[in-house]
């Protein structure tokens, strides 16, 4: 769900490959007071989604444990890179 009242003064941060210099669309992340962090992608920075800084390290070390693997089977025949 799209999070209207993230404070202005964020400081975003890009998921975006080393160099690249392009529109995406990539993620963006920006920690704010608290524990909540705020996501939103490039090519619609209106709509944000917040989190808390608990539920985002769980995500991350699920993805650096490789537990989303499923969903992003490039040139496979399942995941969303295949739908896309």
């Amino acid at each position: 769900m799209a999070d209207q009242r993230a404070p202005a003064d964020l400081t975003w941060v890009r998921a975006a490959p080393e160099g690249e210099q392009g529109p995406g669309p990539w993620i963006e992340i920006a920690f704010g007071e608290g524990e909540l962090v705020h996501l939103r992608e490039t090519s619609d920075p209106a709509n944000i989604v917040t989190t808390t800084r608990t539920k985002w390290e769980a995500f991350t070390k699920g993805v650096l444990a490789d537990e989303f693997d499923h969903f992003a089977e490039i040139g496979g025949e399942g995941g969303l890179a295949a739908q896309a």
